[in-house]
């Protein structure tokens, strides 16, 4: 039985060795982590990352082939191929701050990694890098006095929050990038034997390690740049009476560009696009490419202009002021299906609320924990609320931030009988039958709709 280590039990590397554990029976599977807690909740029936189904895997395969600990030295040594999933924030400080990768803690796992071993090691790069960070990765690693050798190879992960499950059991492509002498490509069939358990082969593309390294960034810069793209016609929608639904459904039918990520809201959010574009950003910057840059950081700049323009839109709609106000934002993650809090549009919209002297009051289903503390130097000024409908009661507006499917099937007769009269709906995520809620005497607005 060969080991599997996954050093980091984050949104990725929880999720995609519980799916490993599940597809791989024949391979113990193991995940450490510094924070004793994160183990914890991942050793109880309340797991630390939601998503749909992920329970159930977890369940169905702990303390059978998966396990979850904290002694990372010892877990280190018993490894055969080590997946590294820690956290690359983009920098706060010193030299390409905001935007480039924080790698301070790849390059404390690498060192860690060749304190501990005293053999023969695959490490598979799992968090999003920039590329050629597998060189300084192997530079650490092969610089050792023990003779031993470690094969660095690059595994993005490609999985949607509220949708990593899904993802993971039938993914559209799994991307693996090694070295091409003799080594490299071992150690890459080694990591697709893995995944070939439950992957179609011709769905895993194997690749050289800086094509790999690269292809995660790009993959979300030219996501994001579609919904940025879409959400910069909502505004002009919003002046000539064009309806942006239909203008994404027109241009989605064009078998060229397809029907993803078109869809307007208030702005994308979530660990990845902002961070992976602005690395990007970065890159081009690095090498000299400075218009290549400018394009690729407006990509960036529409998506927050964006969420402020939607907040004025309402602040305009109220009489030009809120003040004293109480305002329901409903949803605080990022996007559905996930308690992820990371850059969600929803904190943008409740500190520019609390700049207008409103009264926001926050509701989701499962965010609310993330959301106290990523607003906990403002806690006396902001109410959160576990039931949708206390949320509403006396409300002038209601700003619908994330697209949870229970937002869309309240009871919204009773949700405007609760609220303060005219009562507001701003659907900024384009989920809600605009038709209805005015019959119902709603004053509904919605991102693309005049």
């Amino acid at each position: 039985m060969k080991n599997i280590l996954c050093i980091g039990a984050g949104y990725v590397g929880g999720p995609t060795m519980a799916m490993i554990a599940k597809k791989c029976p024949q391979y113990r599977v193991k995940i450490v982590d510094i924070n004793a807690a994160r183990i914890d909740a991942w050793n109880s029936d309340n797991l630390p990352v939601y998503e749909p189904g992920l329970q159930e895997v977890v369940e169905s395969v702990r303390g059978k082939n998966l396990f979850f600990g904290t002694d990372i030295d010892a877990s280190i040594k018993e490894a055969d191929i080590i997946f590294v999933s820690v956290n690359t924030p983009t920098k706060t400080f010193g030299f390409g701050c905001g935007k480039a990768s924080d790698l301070q803690y790849i390059e404390k796992t690498a060192r860690s990694i060749l304190a501990a071993s005293d053999g023969n090691k695959i490490v598979v790069e799992k968090s999003t890098l920039p590329v050629r960070t597998a060189e300084s990765m192997e530079r650490i690693l092969n610089s050792n006095q023990k003779g031993i050798h470690f094969d660095v190879v690059s595994n993005p992960e490609f999985l949607a929050e509220g949708t990593a499950i899904t993802d993971l059991e039938n993914p559209d492509r799994v991307l693996i990038g090694g070295h091409t002498d003799a080594s490299g490509r071992a150690a890459v069939e080694e990591i697709a034997k893995i995944y070939a358990n439950w992957v179609p082969r011709e769905r895993i593309i194997t690749t050289n390690l800086w094509s790999s390294e690269l292809s995660k960034l790009t993959a979300n810069a030219f996501l994001a740049q579609r919904i940025s793209s879409v959400n910069s016609l909502s505004a002009l929608c919003e002046k000539t009476g064009a309806n942006i639904d239909e203008i994404a459904y027109a241009i989605g039918c064009d078998s060229r560009i397809g029907s993803k990520f078109l869809k307007a809201s208030i702005g994308f959010g979530g660990s990845c696009f902002k961070k992976d574009i602005l690395n990007l950003v970065y890159l081009c910057e690095h090498y000299g490419l400075p218009e290549v840059a400018e394009y690729w950081e407006s990509v960036v700049k529409i998506n927050e202009w964006q969420t402020t323009r939607s907040v004025k839109r309402v602040l305009r709609s109220l009489f030009n002021t809120i003040a004293g106000k109480k305002i329901a934002v409903f949803g605080f993650a990022f996007k559905a299906n996930t308690n992820d809090t990371r850059e969600s549009p929803a904190h943008l919209v409740v500190r520019e609320l609390l700049d207008e002297r409103a009264i926001p009051v926050i509701t989701d289903y499962k965010a609310l924990p993330d959301a106290k503390r990523d607003l906990s130097d403002v806690l006396d000024k902001v109410m959160f609320v576990e039931d949708p409908y206390e949320a509403a009661k006396d409300a002038h507006a209601i700003l619908l931030c994330t697209e949870w499917r229970q937002f869309a099937e309240l009871d919204w007769k009773k949700v405007y009988n609760l609220m303060s009269k005219p009562a507001l709906i701003f659907d900024g995520r384009n989920i809600l039958n605009g038709d209805e809620l005015t019959k119902i005497g709603f004053e509904f607005m919605s991102i693309g709709k005049a």
